[in-house]
C-alpha cells in the first residue's frame, strides 16, 4: 500500500499544473486607473465599493477571468482576454 501512495505522489509531480489566464482584482484596479497604488486598491476593495459580476467583492487577490465585469461607482469595467494574458 505504501508503494501505491508513493506512485500517486510521483504521478502528481509529473502532471503539469494547468492554470487559467487571470488577473487579480487589485492589479485590475490599477490597470484600469481606478486606483493609483496597491494600498488604494486594497482600501477600495475592503470598503465594499467594488463589485464583481454585481456582487460586492472584498478579496484583494480575487482572480478575475475574461468575461467578468467589475463595477465601481456605477461604471462597468469588462475583463477582456487582452487583460488576462
Amino acid at each position: 500500500m505504501a508503494t501505491e501512495k508513493s506512485d500517486v505522489l510521483a504521478d502528481a509531480k509529473k502532471t503539469p499544473k494547468t492554470t487559467t489566464p487571470h488577473v487579480e482584482l487589485n492589479t485590475f484596479l490599477k490597470l484600469m486607473k481606478i486606483a493609483n497604488t496597491g494600498g488604494e486598491a486594497k482600501h477600495l476593495i475592503r470598503s465594499r465599493n467594488i463589485y464583481v459580476n454585481e456582487v460586492i467583492e472584498t478579496r484583494n487577490r480575487r482572480k478575475l477571468l475574461a468575461g467578468m465585469i467589475v463595477m465601481f461607482k456605477g461604471k462597468k469595467f469588462p475583463v477582456t482576454e487582452k487583460i488576462v494574458r
